[in-house]
């Protein structure tokens, strides 16, 4: 576009950035249409309702309007000193559920907003996953039975006005003892929903006693990666050979698993949808089998969302760390390497922090990633098989 349009390309792009970023120094040079510039006292994960995420929604046509007036509907009901203030509510259960070592939150979404959990994810996650503490998000699992549960679990639900959470599955999870909360909203109401979790967010993270507008943890990642890269400029390769390992050395991981433990499948594989469900027929069984909650990340954007809990949460965490070796390397224009090489560095980066926490973590590495699913059902089959 740039050769085609000349100094004329800049005005195809808009830029929304912190103040005196690079970001912005680069396009007023360019001539962007438009810089917005965010107040730079708002973290990442509590910008939904600031300029990072209504100038998208305006771009896809979303009605702006409505998402500031329920976030303003809801902020005016949060300065209630009482039940009716509905993040107070939330935040309370949220975080004196994890003060009793309930400290799964699992999240049950009516369908119509499954894609709201990730953004869940990664506030609550990044939010409270420090000093040991916190409540880790499990926002993508099909509800089970109450006998696939251990008592780490806490419950919420979130009904729209035309769809809903397994209500039967839950009122069997409420009859054997586990906490739920039930919440409910509207079509038109997601801008509500925005400042409700973020309220509640921020007074879990009282509740457990730490900031949650920090991330300690989040930069170690990318130390290592930063390091991981100057040695593959100096050397022309990484040190490290990867092979799959046997499905006795998952079995070896596995057997690591205890009560309150959570298993984390980190992958750098191809965001297929043969990947992802391999992978949640494999979380399924684990719980059926060791009653442990899982998740599932996709790098590099988890390290920004339960990267940081990963890390800074307490210390039970089961990870395994998913690589392959890709079939096209696209040069990273004057970086000096491709993003195949960058993909690999976060991932041998993240694998370093953990270890350097003392985290269980297995990396498995395939040398396809078109087999991948595959090969992964098939070492996890043999690995949960009965001796």
């Amino acid at each position: 576009m740039s050769a085609a349009l000349g100094p004329r390309a800049g005005r195809h792009f808009v830029a929304v950035t912190d103040p005196g970023t690079a970001l912005q120094s680069l396009a007023e040079s360019r001539g962007y249409r438009e810089v917005f510039i965010n107040p730079p006292d708002i973290g990442g994960r509590f910008s939904a309702l600031s300029l990072f995420g209504l100038v998208p929604a305006a771009i896809i046509g979303a009605p702006v309007d409505a998402l500031l007036a329920g976030g303003a509907a809801m902020a005016e009901g949060c300065r209630q000193h009482n039940h009716a203030n509905a993040g107070l509510e939330l935040g309370a259960f949220v975080g004196a559920a994890a003060l009793e070592g309930r400290d799964k939150l699992t999240v049950a979404l009516a369908p119509s907003f499954a894609s709201l959990g990730l953004w869940i994810e990664q506030l609550v996650a990044e939010s409270t996953g420090k000093h040991g503490k916190g409540s880790l998000p499990v926002v993508d699992e099909q509800l089970g039975r109450p006998e696939e549960y251990g008592n780490d679990r806490a419950f919420v639900s979130v009904a729209s006005e035309s769809d809903s959470p397994d209500e039967e599955s839950l009122k069997a999870l409420e009859a054997a003892g586990h906490p739920v909360l039930r919440l409910s909203m509207r079509h038109d109401g997601l801008g509500a929903e925005f400042f409700r979790w973020e309220f509640a967010t921020a007074v879990a993270g009282a509740a457990l006693g730490l900031n949650p507008f920090d991330e300690p943890n989040v930069s170690e990642a990318k130390d290592k990666t930063k390091g991981l890269l100057a040695d593959y400029a100096a050397n022309g390769r990484f040190d490290d050979q990867p092979a799959t390992p046997p499905a006795a050395a998952v079995r070896e991981t596995l057997a690591s698993i205890r009560p309150g433990d959570y298993v984390a499948f980190l992958s750098y594989l191809p965001g297929e949808t043969d990947v992802e469900s391999t992978i949640a027929e494999i979380r399924h069984a684990l719980r059926a089998r060791t009653k442990a909650a899982s998740t599932f990340g996709l790098g590099p954007r988890y390290l920004h969302s339960t990267g940081q809990y990963h890390k800074g949460g307490p210390n039970t965490c089961v990870a395994f760390v998913l690589t392959a070796d890709d079939e096209s390397a696209t040069p990273i224009p004057e970086a000096g390497y491709s993003f195949s090489v960058l993909k690999r560095a976060q991932a041998l980066g993240d694998v370093q922090a953990l270890q350097a926490h003392g985290r269980r973590v297995r990396r498995l590495h395939f040398k396809s990633a078109s087999t991948a699913a595959a090969e992964l059902q098939r070492l996890f089959t043999e690995a949960m098989a009965q001796p």
